[in-house]
């Protein structure tokens, strides 16, 4: 009894796919463009396609691919097709990718330029580091195109302004191409509402990114990088060094939790340690949501900070107090 109600649950999941495959056929007119990403699966892709309106039912679609046995081989890219396509001609559409279609790119916040894994992620697409690091060495040579890179330094790097996203390229897409979308990107995020509040606090985007390059680094969540970047902002105002780890890492292209002596003893600009206020530059490529924490931070009463191998922050109001949680949670 059992089996004769699972052939006929079948049955009626056929007859349903075969409704919506033949029946359900576009007129081509409206055009839209649809985004699969790396890693999702076959449930959140056919959920972000009913939110789009270009299939009908979930359960069809997921059984058309179920019963064609292609439920790993739908492939990343952006697509464009008829709003009211076929479910066969989608399906079809997005098993079948072609060679020029394009592919993700993603940059993660905290990278850097010189990181190991972008590296690796350039030349995986075909690009060169060194090509990649010339190309955005100096800020001189986009600044005609973003006004946002005018108030940096003279000397400084795209170093902090390559915003960590995921891009869509193919095989036409060339370097230079690609460092534009990033730039765009962050044009976009920061938003004429943003700019107008880091004017108004007399600080300018260079300062708002550099410090939000640190804290993207040395905590995660956005309720600690609000409490952090005030901590930051009233060492600075006292004239106490930010002592940040992050910064020391970027020099030493070590990823320590506890820099050694030895680092802490390296004469960088770079050196929290040794050197107070901002260092030259951003070390990292922080995220909209780090920014805004930089310009709208959390006021507290704390002066020092630390954060656990497990990545809980544990705040401080004294240096003697933090030392005693530095051997609590660190030695």
């Amino acid at each position: 009894m059992i089996k004769i109600i699972k052939f006929i649950i079948l049955i009626a999941i056929i007859i349903a796919a075969w409704f919506f495959l033949v029946l359900n056929r576009g007129n081509d007119i409206e055009q839209k463009s649809f985004i699969i990403k790396s890693g999702q699966g076959v449930n959140e892709i056919s959920g972000n396609l009913k939110d789009a309106d270009l299939i009908k039912n979930k359960l069809v679609f997921e059984t058309w691919l179920w019963l064609n046995k292609v439920e790993d081989d739908v492939k990343a890219g952006i697509y464009v097709m008829p709003a009211d396509i076929s479910i066969r001609r989608l399906a079809n559409l997005i098993l079948n990718i072609p060679a020029n279609q394009q592919q993700t790119f993603t940059i993660i916040e905290g990278w850097h330029r010189r990181w190991p894994q972008l590296k690796d992620l350039l030349v995986e697409h075909n690009f060169t580091h060194d090509n990649f690091l010339s190309l955005t060495d100096s800020k001189q040579d986009w600044q005609d195109e973003y006004d946002f890179l005018i108030d940096a330094t003279s000397n400084a790097t795209l170093e902090g302004y390559l915003y960590p996203d995921t891009y869509f390229i193919d095989a036409n897409t060339s370097l230079e191409s690609l460092i534009r979308k990033s730039l765009n990107n962050f044009d976009k995020k920061l938003t004429a509402d943003l700019r107008a509040e880091i004017a108004h606090q007399n600080k300018s985007i260079f300062e708002i990114l550099t410090l939000a390059s640190i804290v993207e680094r040395e905590v995660s969540g956005l309720a600690d990088k609000k409490m952090v970047a005030d901590i930051f902002w009233k060492r600075i105002k006292a004239g106490i060094g930010l002592q940040s780890d992050a910064t020391v890492n970027f020099v030493t292209g070590k990823g320590l939790a506890q820099p050694t002596f030895a680092d802490l003893e390296i004469d960088s600009l770079y050196n929290t340690y040794k050197y107070r206020g901002l260092p030259p530059g951003p070390i990292s490529s922080p995220s909209i949501e780090t920014i805004e924490a930089v310009i709208y931070p959390t006021a507290n009463e704390y002066y020092y900070f630390l954060t656990t191998p497990e990545g809980e922050a544990i705040y401080s109001k004294t240096y003697d107090e933090h030392l005693q949680n530095k051997y609590k949670y660190l030695d």
